[in-house]
This record gives structure tokens, sequence and C-alpha cells, in this order.
């Protein structure tokens, strides 16, 4: 469920017409998968939060696991903790069993995650948020499997990047925003990942302050597909989280 994507010529059809979202997330044509950079400043930001497992092992929820690549490799950073993937996509918890040692179906509903009330320590919620029909709830579900006081590692696309800036004053659709599964339309981009809805920095941070978290930080990082000679400039747009690429939020239980 997390997000890939690169430039390229328009309304490029997606594999099959799904005939809805569950659908859609079981096809195995669907990127389940995200940039390693993303992936890797993610898990240095909850390294950092959790401290060394010498500490105490703490329970690690990947909510939204996709493939499991998130997890693979943030693994050398969480050496000792306990990182369980959770999807409601059959498919993908296939694909992640490859990476992680325990994954379990789970969805973002009312108990929908098997797991009790106030037992785990984290979770990382890694570009699942824009893909949901209703994030309220699933902001309800992971505050409520969360200890007091405990970790949401949230990632996903920034409505206000750079360059969306520009695509917008140019009447262009914006990167990340979707108008259709079933193909491209009016956007760069060629393949189609399901997003419902993107986030300002500043939308971001309200959005999850109001679900019961207090916000740490809020930092950025840079987008795979953004094509070679731009790289430099995208990494240099981390710099202001608010023009990155992709939102970095940690956040606690209130």
């Amino acid at each position: 469920m997390t997000t890939t994507g690169t430039t390229g010529a328009a309304e490029r059809s997606a594999p099959e017409r799904p005939r809805g979202l569950r659908d859609f997330y079981e096809n195995p044509a669907v990127p389940v998968a995200s940039g390693d950079a993303r992936s890797l400043r993610q898990a240095r930001m909850l390294a950092a939060a959790l401290g060394p497992a010498t500490r105490g092992a703490r329970v690690v929820l990947d909510v939204g696991c996709g493939d499991g690549n998130a997890a693979r490799v943030a693994a050398p950073l969480l050496a000792g903790h306990r990182v369980i993937g959770v999807d409601w996509s059959q498919d993908a918890l296939r694909r992640a069993s490859g990476h992680l040692p325990y994954v379990v179906r789970g969805e973002l509903t009312d108990g929908g995650l098997p797991f009790a009330s106030g037992t785990v320590d984290a979770v990382l919620f890694s570009e699942v948020v824009e893909h949901l029909v209703d994030p309220d709830s699933a902001l309800d579900e992971l505050r409520r499997v969360l200890r007091p006081g405990g970790h949401l590692m949230l990632s996903t696309p920034n409505l206000a990047a750079w360059y969306n800036r520009g695509l917008l004053l140019a009447g262009v659709q914006p990167v990340f925003s979707e108008v259709s599964l079933r193909a491209i339309h009016g956007r760069p981009g060629r393949e189609v990942v399901g997003h419902l809805r993107l986030y300002t920095a500043r939308a971001l941070r309200e959005f999850v302050a109001a679900s019961g978290f207090d916000v740490v930080r809020l930092a950025g990082a840079p987008f795979h597909g953004v094509p070679r000679p731009l790289r430099p400039l995208d990494r240099l747009a981390c710099a202001v989280p608010g023009a990155a690429s992709i939102l970095l939020l940690h956040a606690r239980k209130a």
C-alpha cells in the first residue's frame, strides 16, 4: 500500500480494471513498495525514539506493510525489536513474509487490528494514509493499540512538494494525486497506485494532533521517482519539509 511512481507519458492504463478498492489492492500488479531513502530516514527517526533493544525489546507494527520492503530497510536499525507486518492484502502479506518474521492480517477499522489496546510501542505507517477512505478511524485504531506515549511514524506524499507548486501554476494535475483507479489522467507518471487524498505539512500536523497525538517532529524525504537530473534539487528540498517530496512525521500518543 505504499507509493511508487515515475514521470512519463500520461494516460497509461492500469493492468486490470478494478471493481473496487479491495480488488485494486489485491491485484499483484499494483505497486506496494516505496523508495529506500524514505524508508531509511523514517527508520532512523524511529530507532532514535525507541533507543537500543538493550533497554528492552519493543513491539513495532508496520501497518500497511506492503511487500515488507520498508521493514527490510529498517531492520538493521531496529535490531532486537519485534517488528510485525500488518496488511489487509493477502498478496502483500505473502510477499512481506520474505522480509518479516511475523505478518498478520488486519484492517484499520474499530478493533480491526488483532492487538489488545495499549500493547504496542510504535507504529510505522509508511505511505498508507493517502490511500484511505476513512483516515480518522484509521488513526483512532492506531491510537487504540499504542501504549501511552507510544510512537507513530507516519510518511505520506506532500501535496505542496516543490514541483507540484510549479505544476499547479501551469494547470497540470499534481504528482501523487489521482482522479481514477483505471488510468493516469492529466499528471506526470506511469503507475496508478490508488491515492485518495493528499496532505500539506500544515494539514498533516493538524490532522494528527486532532486525532489525539502530540507531534514531535516533521521532516522531509526525497521521492525516488523524480527524474535523475532533478534528484539533487529534490534532496535539497528536504531541508524545508513543507516543500519536500515526502513528509515524515513523528508523533506520540497523548
